[in-house]
């Protein structure tokens, strides 16, 4: 290679980019690139830009002239699709490198071609200007989604093919399975460990070790689009609902834990749950409050145990319910090595998870049972538990601490669905 060819390579992305960060060919209007967390949309992002604005030599004309950069916020478009490690400015050779002009927030190359920056907080700021392209970064986290991309398309009317380049962690709203529909949108798709050379190993080992599995892993870590579940028992929308304000005081609280089979990071997780009951009135008038989720990963049995009397201790509860089809006895020996004085109840799995969740899940739906906030992982496991099953890999650990705790305060305390557990203790 010449001296030349050796200073351009590093910037031949066509050379360096994975499948899923090159444009599809075809007559398309939108390109989403659907991908976990690093691997590698902004960087697509930047270099699609790049692809349009840019002639054979530095002040050649590309095939846009104005552009659109749009990211949540201006701040964001700003940090991460320009200045970031993978933005427009660390992707553009010196040659061709544009210019920040700070006061009409705007990236000009020496060809003269534009790129002007907007915040999904200000959809009104779209309406007027004109583009002939446009890179929108997180179409799923605007605040102001629907309303930001109309605008958007309205103003995409110069050029002969003005088009979009959508890069995106996909959640499940509205404006991005309505744009995933149409028939000029062209998708490629990616996980995270797509990009794995450019990532540090603890980070992927974590992650995966953390989140395989769950709902909140097939979004962030597999880039999968996580609609509800055929046969979930339980959606996001009524989740959503179910969202508590103020406590009131509880009648009886309990934590109930699932132990886990074995221990160490590739050891399923220890489901904790602490729920409430507020026992006002009949039994058709209880109401159930979800307050935390303890749940630990990889711990001891000691560990475990600590946690789980840790939480009995931090919210003053009744009892724990403990399931003891992992280790019979050894669960409440355990647990009394940390307190000897600690109430047990241990209870049997006598039926299938799906069964045991059913009446738990028939509670939610006649808005018996109320959330608090920061239970995000519990409740992605929830939404993929289904009539025949758990629809993702794992164990929904979480899940089942919070069947067992419900069950005890709802279900149990009224005389319903003995037959569903044995009791050990």
């Amino acid at each position: 290679m010449t001296p030349g060819e050796r200073l351009a390579l590093p910037f031949l992305f066509e050379f360096w980019a994975h499948e899923h960060q090159l444009p599809p060919d075809g007559d398309w209007r939108s390109w989403v690139i659907l991908g976990g967390r690093g691997a590698g949309k902004t960087r697509a992002g930047a270099e699609w830009v790049r692809a349009q604005v840019e002639g054979a030599r530095p002040m050649d004309p590309g095939r846009c002239k104005r552009l659109a950069l749009i990211g949540e916020t201006f701040d964001q478009v700003r940090e991460v699709m320009i200045f970031g490690d993978s933005g427009i400015m660390a992707c553009s050779p010196p040659d061709r490198k544009p210019r920040w002009n700070a006061t009409r927030r705007c990236l000009i190359w020496p060809n003269g071609a534009e790129a002007f920056a907007y915040s999904a907080y200000d959809p009104e700021s779209l309406r007027g200007p004109q583009f002939d392209g446009a890179w929108t970064d997180e179409l799923a986290k605007w605040p102001k989604g629907q309303d930001t991309w109309d605008m958007l398309q309205f103003g995409l009317r110069l050029g002969d093919q003005p088009r979009v380049c959508v890069t995106t962690t996909p959640r499940n709203v509205d404006v991005l399975k309505d744009l995933l529909k149409l028939p000029s949108t062209v998708v490629t798709r990616a996980p995270t460990e797509a990009n794995r050379a450019y990532l540090a190993a603890s980070f992927l080992e974590e992650v995966r070790a953390r989140y395989e599995g769950t709902r909140l892993g097939l979004q962030e870590l597999d880039g999968t689009l996580v609609e509800d579940v055929d046969g979930a028992l339980w959606t996001m929308a009524g989740i959503e609902q179910a969202k508590a304000g103020r406590l009131p005081d509880m009648s009886r609280i309990v934590v109930a834990v699932d132990p886990p089979a074995g221990t160490g990071r590739g050891a399923d997780e220890c489901g904790i749950i602490v729920a409430g009951v507020v026992q006002d009135g009949p039994p058709r008038d209880w109401r159930a409050f979800v307050l935390e989720d303890a749940t630990v990963q990889g711990a001891s049995p000691k560990g475990w145990a600590e946690a789980t009397v840790q939480a009995a201790k931090r919210w003053k509860a009744d009892r724990v319910v403990a399931e003891v089809n992992q280790g019979g006895a050894m669960v409440e020996e355990v647990l009394r090595q940390v307190d000897p004085m600690l109430a047990v109840r241990k209870v049997h799995a006598t039926r299938g998870k799906a069964v045991r969740a059913e009446p738990v899940s028939a509670l939610y739906e006649q808005g018996r049972v109320l959330h608090c906030a920061g239970l995000k992982e519990l409740e992605a496991q929830m939404c993929l538990m289904t009539t025949g099953g758990y629809a993702a890999s794992g164990s929904p650990d979480r899940v089942d601490a919070l069947v067992w705790a419900l069950t005890d305060l709802m279900i149990d305390a009224q005389g319903w669905g003995q037959p569903k557990l044995r009791l050990l203790g």
